[in-house]
């Protein structure tokens, strides 16, 4: 199964995908939500490596320390702790538990 991230007539649709008898067939297909808009000051926090995220531990605007687990990021089988840098509030999160991330795509802002 493969998340695919589509735009058709300017609408984003996350959509899976499975191959069935050599072919590939649509499984689902949702909006994708609408990007995030972070403050001026907000610094983003890119992912360090394409995965896909299995839970998402904040909410905007919620205080965190340096160190709070933010999210989970499944890469190559493994679970990656995805953690706050330093202290901060979260100003947008940009992903969604489900979504497929490449690497230094921005999954938080925090300022």
């Amino acid at each position: 199964m493969k998340n695919l991230r589509i735009t058709v007539n300017g609408t984003t649709y996350d959509v899976q995908v499975e191959e069935v008898n050599g072919a590939v067939a649509p499984v689902a297909a949702a909006p994708a939500p609408a990007p995030a808009t972070a403050p001026a000051d907000a610094k983003p926090l890119p992912s360090p490596m394409p995965g896909t995220i299995l839970s998402v531990n904040v909410t905007p605007g919620q205080a965190v320390k340096a160190g709070d687990v933010l999210l989970i990021l499944e890469a190559m089988k493994m679970e990656n702790e995805i953690k706050a840098p330093s202290d901060g509030t979260v100003a947008t999160v940009n992903v969604e538990k489900g979504a497929t991330v490449d690497s230094g795509q921005t999954l938080v802002t925090l300022s």
